[in-house]
């Protein structure tokens, strides 16, 4: 079954917004690399998707005029087979990122990228609407802390367990890197 991984939103725009923490950037990295290098050495493509303001206002950071919308600084370098810009949370809604996924025989997606429970997960779920395999990578993914309503917050790893349960066996399977790496 052919593989494609899918790099989300691992962009510097991140850095400028107020909630940006390091404290998980360090091992979110590692385990990204590792999965890039591992999809690079089996020889799936790899798709890039960033995330784009509507409105090319220089003040946003996500907006293509503030220079923002690209790599996050410490990703491995790579040749993204497809690099695609979307304005919605999921990677598949207007970027045709879904047609090409299937002209290219494409079957099964390894998710990865930044926001864990927003972008990651949203593209999770529509992808296995859609009909494909998804695998989905809880460590090479990066979040941060979200404020809840009645006062408080949930925590990184909080919310990527959280994830990691809605997903697992209704819309993915959810594994680390080696795992995915190994079976797909």
């Amino acid at each position: 079954m052919k593989t494609c991984l899918l790099v989300i939103d691992v962009q510097a725009s991140f850095t400028r917004r107020p909630y940006f923490d390091t404290a998980a950037l360090p091992a979110f990295l590692e385990a990204q690399n590792a999965l890039v290098a591992g999809a690079q050495a089996q020889g799936w493509p790899i798709a890039r998707v960033f995330h784009r303001s509507e409105v090319d206002d220089a003040a946003d950071p996500f907006a293509p005029a503030s220079g923002l919308v690209r790599p996050l600084e410490g990703l491995r370098p790579f040749d993204a087979a497809l690099t695609v810009h979307k304005t919605r949370h999921s990677a598949l809604v207007g970027t045709g990122l879904d047609v090409w996924l299937v002209s290219q025989g494409v079957r099964r997606l390894v998710i990865s990228g930044i926001r864990t429970e927003q972008c990651c997960e949203t593209t999770a779920r529509h992808a296995s609407d859609l009909g494909w395999d998804v695998h989905f990578v809880p460590e090479a993914t990066l979040t941060f802390r979200m404020p809840l309503e009645g006062g408080g917050q949930l925590t990184v790893p909080q919310l990527r367990e959280r994830t990691a349960a809605v997903l697992h066996r209704r819309f993915a399977q959810v594994m680390p890197v080696a795992q995915a790496l190994a079976s797909a």
